[in-house]
């Protein structure tokens, strides 16, 4: 079974420049290139719908990243509990004689 080939996001960029530009069909430049037609016309959706998001990375965050994240929004949210609950502290220590 043959691996997946993958493409870096400049190579990807540079080749739908080449469709654009060069005045050849999508085929032709697909051919010269080595990949599938269609995958031309998939990476320019991409990058109409997506814009700058089209080629960010591969597929999903690594695992460790995507638990800094979720602990990165739990700090966060902690945070804006402490500070209500600091400032309800000093509301009810005023009310106090």
């Amino acid at each position: 079974m043959e691996k997946r080939q993958t493409f870096s996001p400049e190579f990807k960029r540079e080749a739908l420049r080449l469709m654009r530009t060069s005045g050849k069909p999508a085929a032709v430049v697909a051919r010269e290139l080595g990949i599938p037609r269609n995958r031309l016309y998939k990476w320019s959706l991409d990058e109409r719908t997506k814009g700058q998001q089209a080629f960010r990375g591969s597929g999903r965050p690594k695992a460790g990243q995507d638990e800094l994240s979720t602990l990165k929004r739990e700090i966060a949210r902690l945070k804006e509990e402490n500070e209500i609950l600091k400032k309800a502290a000093a509301y009810f220590a005023r009310e106090l004689p």
